[in-house]
């Protein structure tokens, strides 16, 4: 039996561009996000790596969100994030709205809730948290500073703990716009969270590895596939605490070993997306969000590439991309891709999924001609 893993609901009010935002993902394993520069695209991505940050520790509001933030300056409206998700059949629903008071600089938290199954785990006031056992019996009182959010606070009591559980998915999301200009393959360390750039590979693919050595049979069958005569990957201390990843080709003709830096940038999208295929079956399922996955690729290479996480994420997780490409546009069906819209940048995105609209013709060609 598959267990889904999958966002149910996003809402995002008062972030940017995102004004009483619903974003319509609810049973889709996968979602494309198209539409013009400035549509909003990137902005989902940011509410989302927001809600990834708290999970990972940071408590900071000022870390988080800025004043600059608030839709077109109002910060007399509360900004807030409501996301729920589905894990194992079971719901989750999270919500932190941030508020800037009069006299201050930096936004305070205005409110806060964690709700399992439709019962509270935790709810948050201003500076008032309460801890609940089941949703019934009070467990605990405390306060927090107005500034802190609370969610990396709270105790959890075990690793069956729906806190844990909820906290454990939301930091796990791969949120990635990867740079391969700033991805040279070392690493001092290890980590099974890439920040968006992914300039940390080397650690995550140390990592990974060292939480699921059988990881690398996926990223090798992968990789095959699109570099056939890649032989092997290694990862060999070049230090005390450091290690450099190198890269084994081989024809007939002879072998060929380069450093990671060396790659070319599409070739080190394949690698970043061996690891998020990896990821998933090992560490997850996951959601993925990735933007724009066909920045540095070749034409003829896209389309395999977005099947390829498309069908990754089939049997659970979830896989949300953005794109203006045609070959990635052609690979989602009407029902999985949202198209976002501003009219201009004193509006508000508004999203609709692509089969709501009347096309006439080609879908690309009504793209190019900005029919959408």
């Amino acid at each position: 039996m598959y267990y889904f893993y999958v966002i149910r609901r996003l809402y995002v009010n008062n972030f940017r561009c995102l004004q009483n935002f619903d974003l319509p993902v609810a049973g889709k394993q996968s979602a494309l996000l198209i539409g013009k520069n400035g549509a909003g695209k990137s902005t989902v991505g940011a509410a989302l790596e927001i809600l990834q940050k708290i999970a990972r520790g940071t408590n900071r509001v000022g870390e988080l969100v800025k004043p600059k933030d608030c839709t077109r300056n109002r910060t007399d409206v509360p900004m807030r994030f409501e996301i729920e998700v589905e894990l194992e059949s079971k719901t989750y629903g999270y919500t932190v709205a941030f508020e800037l008071h009069e006299g201050y600089r930096e936004m305070r938290v205005l409110e806060e809730k964690l709700i399992f199954e439709g019962k509270p785990v935790y709810t948050r006031d201003l500076a008032q948290v309460t801890l609940s056992r089941q949703g019934k019996v009070t467990e605990a009182k405390f306060l927090i500073d107005w500034h802190l959010v609370a969610l990396p606070i709270v105790q959890q009591q075990s690793p069956k703990d729906p806190l844990f559980l909820f906290k454990q998915w939301l930091a796990q999301m791969l949120i990635i716009r990867p740079l391969p200009r700033l991805i040279s393959g070392d690493s001092e360390q290890e980590t099974l969270q890439p920040n968006p750039e992914v300039s940390n590979f080397g650690a995550w693919f140390t990592g990974l590895l060292a939480f699921a050595p059988a990881a690398y049979t996926t990223i090798d069958e992968y990789l095959k596939e699109v570099m056939p005569d890649l032989k092997d990957i290694k990862n060999p201390l070049v230090g005390t605490d450091s290690r450099s990843l190198v890269v084994d080709f081989s024809t007939d003709q002879g072998t060929l070993t380069l450093p990671f830096a060396d790659l070319s940038d599409g070739e080190k999208c394949f690698m970043i997306c061996s690891l998020v295929l990896a990821s998933n079956l090992a560490n997850g399922p996951i959601l993925c969000f990735w933007d724009e996955p066909d920045n540095y690729l070749a034409l003829d290479e896209v389309g395999q590439f977005t099947t390829a996480l498309r069908k990754a994420f089939d049997l659970g997780g979830q896989f949300i991309a953005t794109s203006h490409n045609p070959e990635t546009i052609r690979r989602f069906s009407d029902e999985n891709t949202l198209v976002l819209q501003r009219n201009s940048h004193l509006e508000p995105t508004t999203v609709r999924p692509l089969g709501e609209f009347q096309i006439k013709g080609d879908l690309v060609g009504a793209i190019v001609r900005g029919d959408l």
